[in-house]
């Protein structure tokens, strides 16, 4: 039991009335429950508000240096995630970080002028990242690299956004908000030059577990505003909304049913003092893992050399741990990057998989790691033979065109920006897939038989280049 000296704790917490914000209360007091039985006994006098925010997820820190890692303590180390039995997070974020140093250097190399701007942010329940942008150099327009760690709590729509259509057939619908992992590289790297293709990858490590129901005691009294008076308890990890019944003059005692993750700051410092109860799994809730990803390129022009060796490179690395992947994943690639609206593919595939637990982790996690080593061999030679090719302001105006595709698929069809806008993700890394220019005209169609009507074909109508 908590000493005397410890019977209240003071925490910044905030009272929201219906359209209002109102200053924090000035003491808030924390009264361990005798037993659960108060939950059940006094959970008659409020009722849970569906939460309107997408995802609990604090809001990032800009930090002046790397950290070693953005994992919580819990997950282990930078420095031990070399060693086989650190947590699968622990490497995963050792690998995505390595990638992003090897892609940057490879593509400062081949600009030969360009740097990366860098931004390190971090949120303090734990989880941050890396943005590297090089944007207006010789080569590249605009060239993003970006990783990120995040922990939050997301409700059943954002996890089916996550999850796609696997989302829709889990039971996802009947959980609360569902804690999560995440973890990522994620790159799109657009070149100026119209015969140099633009490249994407993403690579990925995503885990959910069952919301925890934390109960606890709150002693405040306020004056009733309204029909309804609606208390907010805002934190590190999460947020409820509870409402008192009209009539209710005070809130005195009330066990509230508060869903996080895991226990931070204020609620981490209640834990040590003695007043959360044990927590439990809340029904119906998902616990899972998945790995995705892909890498896959979109020219303006076809030069079949380099579409071939693009394709060979993703072969290769799916062939070393199975030889269906390419075949499976290259299908799966064609049917993801769709414009549905115009019935085009963004451009002319690669691989791309997701949802993947249906293997064995470890092999996964290798596979994961082969394909981010593939990305340079992959692409820079192609840059390399493109780069410096002459061009005319119709080729430019062509690859502006292409890039209004880009948009149009990354804003209203792809999960992972979709997923990154639900949960209040960095707006900035969201968003830097996007290139500085793009072009829109009206009812564009380019003659047929020539070379920008042969590039509209193949996206209309897949190929196989091997």
């Amino acid at each position: 039991m908590p000493s005397a000296a410890a019977a209240s704790v003071t925490a910044t917490s905030s009272l929201f009335f219906v359209g209002q914000t109102l200053k924090p209360p000035a003491l808030i007091r924390f009264r361990r429950s005798a037993s659960t039985e108060v939950f059940s006994s006094r959970a008659r006098f409020l009722r849970l508000v569906p939460v309107r925010a997408a995802v609990a997820i604090e809001k990032e820190t800009p930090e002046n240096e790397r950290p070693e890692t953005f994992l919580r303590e819990a997950d282990g180390s930078h420095s031990a995630a070399a060693s086989a039995s650190a947590s699968v997070r622990a490497r995963f974020e050792r690998m995505i970080r390595e990638a992003q140093d090897e892609v940057c250097a490879a593509i400062e190399e081949a600009d030969g002028g360009g740097t990366f701007r860098e931004d390190v942010w971090s949120r303090p329940g734990g989880g941050g990242g890396i943005s590297r942008v090089l944007q207006d150099g010789a080569v590249w327009e605009k060239a993003g690299v970006n990783v990120s760690v995040v922990y939050g709590i997301m409700p059943p729509e954002a996890y089916r956004a996550a999850k796609g259509e696997a989302g829709a057939t889990d039971g996802s619908a009947k959980a609360g908000p569902v804690p999560f992992f995440a973890a990522g590289i994620s790159s799109v790297l657009h070149p100026k030059n119209p015969f140099a293709p633009t490249l994407h990858f993403n690579y990925r490590y995503f885990e959910t577990d069952a919301p925890k129901v934390i109960i606890f005691s709150i002693v405040h009294q306020f004056r009733k505003h309204g029909s309804a008076i609606y208390f907010n308890f805002l934190s590190a990890s999460g947020a409820i909304l509870a409402v008192l019944p009209e009539g209710s003059e005070h809130l005195q005692s009330c066990s509230v049913r508060y869903m996080l993750s895991q226990l931070n700051k204020l609620e981490y410092l209640l834990y040590k003092l003695g007043y959360l109860l044990p927590s439990r799994d809340a029904p119906g809730a998902p616990r899972q893992w998945w790995f995705g990803g892909g890498t896959d390129f979109t020219p303006a022009y076809i030069f079949e050399e380099d579409v071939k060796h693009f394709h060979m490179i993703q072969k290769q690395a799916c062939d070393k741990f199975d030889p269906s992947f390419y075949p499976r994943f290259k299908k799966w690639c064609d049917d993801y990057f769709i414009i549905k609206h115009r019935n085009e593919r963004r451009g002319l595939g690669g691989i791309f998989f997701d949802d993947l637990n249906n293997y064995d982790q470890e092999m996964l996690l290798a596979f994961s790691t082969e394909c981010t080593k593939s990305v340079v061999p992959a692409y820079i030679p192609i840059i390399e033979r493109r780069k410096n090719t002459p061009f005319n302001e119709q080729h430019k105006e062509w690859q502006q065109l292409r890039r209004g595709r880009y948009v149009e698929f990354n804003l209203v069809y792809d999960r992972g920006t979709t997923f990154g806008l639900k949960t209040g993700g960095r707006i900035e890394s969201i968003l830097v897939s996007l290139p500085l220019t793009a072009r829109w005209e009206y009812d564009h169609q380019p003659e047929e038989g020539t070379e920008e009507w042969k590039l509209l074909d193949a996206c209309k109508n897949p190929k196989e280049w091997l």
